[in-house]
């Protein structure tokens, strides 16, 4: 565990010493995939749990179907 500790201080010291524009950069270039896989995995996950409960769709209720009714009828 001290050896991730020590990788892991190293990495962030690395980073922290990088001037401000490469510094942003390569947190973009880490975080913005990262949170595109964590979304999408939460997406797949919450869409079985729904299937699984019975709640697949999502179900339109009355007061938004007569809403679009009248703005697509105007």
């Amino acid at each position: 565990m001290d050896q991730v500790a020590n990788w892991w201080d190293g990495a962030e010291l690395w980073i922290a010493g990088l001037p401000f524009i490469p510094q942003v950069l390569l947190v973009l270039a880490v975080m913005i995939p990262a949170c595109f896989g964590i979304a999408w995995m939460l997406d797949r996950v919450l869409s079985a749990v729904f299937a699984a409960v019975g709640r697949a769709e999502p179900v339109e209720s009355v007061v938004c179907a007569d809403a679009r009714t009248k703005v697509e009828g105007s």
